[in-house]
């Protein structure tokens, strides 16, 4: 069974938005550019033999509702066996952030938060963001969140592994912390914080089997790392099946790359429950 962990099925606003531009020039126009149906996910899930996708909201500031939580709660609703949602606040109302959250997460099954710190122009240390990491390990769910440069045509500053990861997962240690892109190119910073903090993990999408850094596939050869790497796509900025492609030739212990594909995801998002079992 694999898991995919980062993945969104794109909303016809969340294809127009403006910072798809460069990510369109680096897939060669493979992204997208209409409405797609939902059965269009789950085809490319299927033909690369994934099981299970965390559907992402995208909010941003000024109203920017990208993929709502009233969405991925619906795909979730028709395919409760193939998908689970991550919820998207609005950093800007910060009580009616939380409360968005715990309803989201006790009404709805979601199973994490996520926010993009870019799309905001605020890294997870800014104060918006502590009550929701409160509520995150009180309703004992993960804070998804992306590292590393910025694709998309914004300032990179704000995926910094150090300080950022660092220093929350310092304030809030029963916090469980998921980032996500790998941390490029601050790899090897994004693999020190999750050494050093039990409940900090790196998920992989947005990157290829072909495409990960040597530091990272090192650290997933590691008696720490098998249990601390997340497959994810960022499908539909890349496929399931290309995702997948060349992950033989990382030559993973066949332990490690059970847990790589499932067990840790299964493990941290909790929530899952039934579905990967």
């Amino acid at each position: 069974m694999t898991i995919d962990v980062w993945m969104q099925h794109p909303t016809a606003r969340f294809l127009a938005s403006e910072f798809l531009a460069s990510l369109r020039r680096w897939t060669g126009g493979q992204i997208p550019e209409g409405e797609l149906p939902i059965e269009s996910t789950l085809e490319s899930m299927d033909v690369a033999g994934v099981d299970i996708g965390l559907l992402s909201a995208w909010r941003g500031p000024h109203g920017q509702d990208l993929v709502s939580n009233d969405e991925v709660a619906e795909w979730v609703r028709r395919h409760p066996t193939r998908f689970a949602g991550l919820a998207a606040v609005d950093l800007d109302r910060p009580m009616t952030a939380v409360r968005e959250l715990r309803r989201r997460v006790r009404d709805e099954g979601f199973v994490g938060l996520r926010v993009v710190p870019w799309l905001w122009g605020a890294p997870p240390t800014d104060r918006r963001y502590y009550p929701l990491f409160a509520e995150c390990v009180e309703l004992g769910v993960p804070f998804c969140t992306q590292v590393g440069h910025t694709g998309p045509l914004r300032p990179s500053e704000t995926g910094r592994p150090i300080p950022y990861i660092d220093e929350i997962a310092l304030d809030f240690p029963e916090l469980t912390i998921v980032c996500g892109h790998v941390g490029y190119p601050w790899t090897e910073e994004m693999v020190a914080v999750c050494r050093k903090h039990e409940n900090v993990y790196i998920d992989t999408s947005a990157y290829t089997s072909r495409r990960l850094p040597k530091e990272l596939v090192t650290f997933m050869k590691t008696g720490t790392g098998a249990r601390k790497v997340l497959f994810g796509t960022n499908y539909p900025m890349i496929g399931h099946a290309h995702a997948l492609d060349g992950l033989d030739e990382l030559e993973l212990p066949e332990s490690s790359c059970s847990a790589y594909l499932h067990d840790n995801a299964a493990r941290v998002f909790a929530k899952i429950g039934n579905l990967a079992a």
